[in-house]
C-alpha cells in the first residue's frame, strides 16, 4: 500500500502544565502514526519542507519514509504552543512557509493522500483542485490551522474559514477538532454544520473532542447520521499530536479496507495513547500499543 502525506514540518516550542520542551511538530505526528502501523510492503511518501538546522528533530521518523519529494529550505516555522487543561491551546508562529510543491503526474501511483493543513497554507485551493482532478483515490483532509487567521505578532486566531465549501468539494474525509468544527460554516447548530459539509460531497466528517472522545458524521439516504465514541481514560500528557495520530491511523485502516467499526476502535486507541504522552519520545512507543 502506498500513501502520500502532505503537510508542513514545524518546530514546536511547547509550554504545557506538564513540561516545557522543543521538539518536532506539524506533519511529523502524522508520519509517526503511519510508521507505527506500517506493514511489510507499505510505502509512505512525504511532501514537506525541512531545514538542515532542525532536521535532527524529525530524522527518526522521516528516515523511515520515502523522502524523494522533500524540499530543503533555509528555515521552517517555529511555533510556540501554550497548552491549557481547560481550553484550546494558543499558537504563535515566527514565520510561514509558502505552499508546498506537488508533483501532479505521480499522484495516481498512490492508494490514498493524507493532507494535513498544519500551517493553513500547506497547499493552495488551486493546488487542491488540481490534486483532485488528477487523483482518483481517497483524500483525507485535516483542517488544522486553516481555521486560524494570522493575527497580531503572528498569533493564530480562530475564524470562519473563507470559501470552505470549495475546499470541501475536493476531498473525501474531513477531520476537525471542536473549535475548528465551528469554523467550517456560519451556521451555529451542530447538525446544520455537519449537514452543510456533507452536502458538499464529503463522505465522513470527523470531530475530535479531546478527552471526551470523537464524533463521526455521515449521510444515509439524505439524512445526517453520527456515531460518538468516548475517549480512553488516560493520565493527561501534553495533548500535542493526538489528533494527527488519530487521523493517520484512521486513514491507513480505511485505505486498507477495514470495517468502519474496527477503524474507529484502532484510531481511538492510538489517540488515547498519544494523549497520555508527555513528550514525543514517549509517543514513539505507539507501535507497541497497536
Amino acid at each position: 500500500m502506498k500513501i502520500l502525506v502532505i503537510g508542513q514540518s514545524v518546530v514546536d516550542k511547547i509550554n504545557s502544565p506538564v513540561n516545557k520542551v522543543t521538539q518536532a511538530g506539524g506533519i511529523y505526528y502524522s508520519v509517526l502514526g503511519l510508521n507505527s502501523i506500517k506493514a511489510p510492503g507499505d510505502e509512505f511518501y512525504l511532501i514537506s519542507s525541512v531545514s538542515k538546522n532542525s532536521y535532527k528533530y524529525f530524522a527518526d521518523e522521516y528516515d523511515k519514509v520515502n523522502k524523494k519529494y522533500l524540499t530543503w529550505s533555509d528555515l521552517i516555522p517555529t511555533v510556540t504552543l501554550n497548552i491549557f487543561n481547560d481550553r484550546e491551546r494558543d499558537e504563535q508562529y515566527d514565520s510561514i512557509n509558502s505552499a508546498l510543491f506537488v508533483k501532479y503526474n505521480v499522484l495516481n501511483e498512490f492508494d490514498g493522500i493524507l493532507l494535513n493543513m498544519i500551517t493553513g497554507f500547506d497547499v493552495s485551493l488551486t493546488q487542491l483542485k488540481r490534486i483532485r482532478s488528477e487523483f482518483k483515490g481517497t483524500i483525507y483532509f485535516d483542517v488544522h490551522s486553516m481555521a486560524r487567521r494570522i493575527g497580531k505578532n503572528m498569533k493564530r486566531e480562530f475564524r470562519v474559514i473563507p470559501n470552505f465549501s470549495e475546499w470541501a468539494k475536493n476531498v473525501d474525509i474531513i477531520q476537525v477538532n471542536e473549535t475548528e468544527f465551528k469554523c467550517l460554516t456560519n451556521e451555529k447548530d451542530e447538525l446544520k454544520i455537519a449537514c452543510s459539509v456533507l452536502n458538499y460531497g464529503v463522505k465522513y466528517l470527523i470531530k475530535t473532542m479531546g478527552n471526551k472522545g470523537f464524533r463521526i458524521y455521515g449521510m444515509n439516504r439524505g439524512e445526517v447520521t453520527s456515531v460518538f465514541h468516548s475517549a480512553k481514560k488516560v493520565k493527561a500528557g501534553a495533548f500535542v499530536g493526538c489528533g494527527d495520530v488519530f487521523g493517520s491511523v484512521f486513514f491507513y485502516n480505511y485505505i486498507k479496507g477495514d470495517s468502519i467499526k474496527n477503524i474507529l476502535l484502532k484510531a481511538n486507541k492510538a489517540s488515547g495513547f498519544a494523549a497520555s504522552c508527555s513528550d514525543v519520545e514517549s509517543m514513539k512507543k505507539l507501535s507497541n500499543e497497536l
